[in-house]
């Protein structure tokens, strides 16, 4: 295992969920919840379970939903040390509805929350030193505090040795507006980069898949995994192309899916695992996330990951 702690910076929250599909919250619905989310700290959970210490930065109230959070962070072996508690203030929510067609509807409670009070507080400065990696998401890259503390901590991290992965999470119209400049910065500084969909042509100006690739390898990135959801994953560097197909499950509730195979696809890597193994570890880690309700609720250890590929069979 490659030294120093995989450390990531970003929202906790909680999702509280409808029992009932439908079109929003227009009338009552029974609820389910809460459950730890965010993904930032969902990614940083499962690298947790899977035994690679892990630390997150971050903020939330000093209500129930944040000690929610902190508790499952802090059980499944992540770092809090650097999640500031706001006295006063409300952790971050988001209710859910499924919709008919698959699709959900949110209602966010987060502009005021305590993850909005996110600062380079001296325990934030400390877990950054000590990082050997840094988990990017792009979410978080639009807030000013966020966006100044990956700045201001990639250029010791790189001079130390230290690696960076990036799963951008964004939509078109967020990469167009002022934190453009931020993004192309990060992806100048990534190791590993994390896209699904679009992601991978909105930093290359290609359509093509070939050609967006290799677009985003020629600014320095060394490893691109495209992820495909239920369809796998293909993981692409300068040694050639590998593609793994995914898990066949039946599917429950989607949210933390991409995270929780980030975090495994990483820790797989840095433990030295090929490409191959990773990618597999990986899929297992996404579909087994969408098989439990609860973004968190599916996060998987080694061990579990083994039990789920040797039941589901090969991909």
């Amino acid at each position: 295992m490659l030294a120093g702690k995989i450390v990531t910076i970003g929202e906790i929250l909680v999702e509280i969920m409808a029992t009932t599909t439908g079109n929003g919250f227009l009338e009552p619905q029974p609820l389910v919840g809460p459950f730890p989310s965010g993904a930032p700290a969902i990614f940083i959970d499962q690298v947790g379970k899977l035994g690679h210490p892990a630390a997150i930065v971050s903020a939330v109230g000093d209500d129930d939903f944040g000690t929610l959070n902190l508790e499952r962070l802090r059980r499944d072996g992540v770092d809090v040390s650097a999640v500031a508690v706001h006295a006063g203030a409300a952790t971050g929510s988001a209710f859910v509805r499924y919709r008919p067609d698959g699709g959900r509807s949110f209602v966010y409670n987060m502009r005021d929350s305590a993850a909005g009070r996110i600062a380079a507080t001296p325990e934030a400065e400390a877990v950054l030193a000590e990082a050997g990696h840094l988990h990017i998401m792009g979410s978080g890259l639009p807030v000013p505090a966020v966006a100044d503390m990956i700045l201001k901590t990639l250029p010791g991290l790189k001079a130390r040795g230290g690696t960076v992965s990036f799963d951008p999470n964004i939509r078109r119209e967020t990469l167009r507006d002022g934190s453009k400049a931020v993004f192309h910065t990060v992806l100048a500084a990534t190791d590993l980069f994390l896209p699904s969909g679009e992601e991978l042509s909105l930093f290359s100006n290609e359509t093509d898949e070939d050609k967006a690739v290799a677009g985003v390898l020629a600014t320095g990135v060394k490893e691109i995994v495209l992820k495909r959801g239920a369809g796998g994953a293909s993981h692409f560097s300068r040694e050639g192309r590998t593609d793994m197909s995914g898990f066949a499950v039946t599917e429950i509730d989607p949210t933390g899916a991409g995270d929780c195979f980030g975090a495994t696809f990483l820790v797989a890597r840095r433990l030295g695992k090929p490409v191959a193994e990773a990618l597999r570890y990986a899929n297992a880690a996404g579909a087994h996330t969408v098989t439990v309700q609860g973004p968190m609720e599916g996060s998987a250890d080694f061990a579990e990951l083994d039990h789920f590929m040797a039941q589901a069979g090969s991909p």
